[in-house]
């Protein structure tokens, strides 16, 4: 994963943290705010005057239409189906790219299931201390794991903090994650994955290949120049109609594939906020055959 990628963690929970201020967030989170570093805190407080939030979001999207409320929508879909998979039973949650997610601290469904936060070693020792601060350790049952998805084997990583590889019926996220890695790298760790034993459940993402290889842009533009062109931090993409057989080699089966149509009727419309979703990014719910 390249060094770009790890310097992308702040910016979620700066959104999360931003939404906390609206009359109907889309998404609750009473932490985001307290994970932000010192320098963000400012610009999160200006934004409870309503013009100032506004603006915000108005200059997210111009950057890549839809990307405000993509964010969002794909944090609560994860936690939505986070918490129906607790209480049905499970062992454990894995969170790749982790960054400044704040599930494992607030949910209650959470409380008693080990969650294995995985990133980057720099997100993760910067994790690691805004835990100590806020609580004075790391709290239990949470293992933070520092791993480099192109170099360092996944298995290997967590199984040395403690997780029981193939043992454990786990719900897995992959949020944001597989843009930013080589080809190599995402079936090396659905590789991982596919060592989940029956029953375990998983939600990814992943950026449209189309959009990737300049064929269909979706109003993005300015996110392509950046992303693809400029910087070259997002290399793998996917077409949505392919994503069921990419997941069968694995042993996994599509549930639901979800997109901006569905973020609108399920979370946006409720809220009556005159916001769309991107279709550069689409999420996948998935369960282990």
């Amino acid at each position: 994963m390249s060094e770009g990628a790890a310097q992308t963690a702040v910016g979620p929970v700066t959104i999360v943290a931003i939404e906390q201020n609206e009359p109907r967030p889309l998404l609750r989170d009473e932490l985001a705010r307290r994970m932000l570093p010192a320098r963000v805190k400012p610009v999160v407080a200006l934004t409870r005057w309503g013009p100032a939030r506004r603006w915000m979001a108005s200059a997210t999207d111009k950057h890549m239409p839809g990307l405000w409320a993509s964010m969002l929508c794909r944090k609560r879909y994860v936690e939505d189906r986070i918490t129906e998979a607790a209480e049905e039973g499970l062992d454990a949650v894995v969170i790749l790219g982790a960054g400044f997610d704040t599930c494992a601290y607030r949910l209650p469904s959470l409380a008693r299931i080990p969650v294995f936060e995985v990133d980057q070693p720099e997100n993760i020792a910067r994790k690691r201390a805004r835990l100590l601060k806020l609580y004075g350790r790391v709290p239990e049952p949470v293992r933070l794991v520092p791993v480099d998805f192109e170099t360092q084997a996944l298995p290997e990583a967590l199984a040395d903090h403690g997780y029981r590889v193939g043992q454990q019926r786990t719900f897995f996220v992959c949020e944001a994650v597989t843009q930013y890695l080589t080809d190599d790298a995402v079936r090396a760790t659905f590789g991982f994955l596919g060592a989940a034993p029956p029953g375990s459940r998983m939600v990814f993402t992943y950026v449209r290949k189309d959009f990737l290889d300049g064929t269909a842009l979706y109003g993005a533009e300015a996110a392509y120049r950046e992303y693809v062109l400029r910087r070259g931090i997002w290399t793998y993409g996917m077409h949505p109609d392919d994503v069921p057989a990419f997941l069968d080699e694995y042993g996994w089966e599509q549930v639901k594939q979800v997109g901006p149509a569905e973020f609108a009727s399920r979370y946006l419309a409720p809220t009556g906020r005159a916001l769309a979703a991107s279709e550069v990014e689409r999420s996948v719910f998935a369960v282990k055959r």
